[in-house]
């Protein structure tokens, strides 16, 4: 619809069109004022405009802080403290400790324990840590076993796997 030819006009708006008409701005202006603008109202810089090696040293700094925490938190946890895992408690040398089948106190007050040699079938020994599969559950283990006078088993160390 052309508005130019119309009858029903307000005269504030022709006055208003034809004072548009009469100003002509130089060429140029409205450059310099979006210059202008853009100084006074820097755009922000957001954090992935950073410089590519500035970024790669913060990462390598993070890692490298995490890789240190991580290290002197399993450094520095105790030994068997809260550990899900499974724990052995038999072990495999001539020399190693025996377990406690019965309470100390019995183990102390016994005057003259033996110590038995023999061979005890390793699903009987699977309770106490030692490993058990189902190819080696037929197996037997050779064991000393401390032994009270009347015939009760009160430790065991595991000597060697046959």
């Amino acid at each position: 619809m052309d508005t130019r030819h119309t009858t029903h006009r307000d005269p504030l708006f022709g006055a208003l069109r034809a004072e548009v008409e009469r100003l002509d701005t130089p060429r140029g202006v409205e450059k310099e004022l979006l210059h202008a603008f853009a100084r006074l109202h820097p755009p922000r810089r957001r954090w992935y405009h950073a410089p590519f090696a500035r970024r790669w040293l913060l990462a390598g700094g993070m890692s490298g802080a995490a890789a240190a925490l991580l290290v002197l938190a399993f450094g520095l946890r105790a030994p068997g403290a809260n550990d899900d895992a499974p724990r052995t408690l038999a072990t495999l040398d001539d020399d190693g400790p025996f377990i406690a089948l019965d309470s100390a106190e019995r183990i102390a007050a016994e005057p003259a324990p033996r110590l038995v040699a023999a061979d005890v079938p390793r699903t009987s020994l699977a309770a106490l840590g030692l490993p058990l599969t189902p190819e080696n559950a037929g197996d037997s283990v050779r064991a000393e076993m401390l032994v009270a006078a009347d015939g009760q088993p009160l430790a065991l160390r595991v000597s060697a796997i046959q």
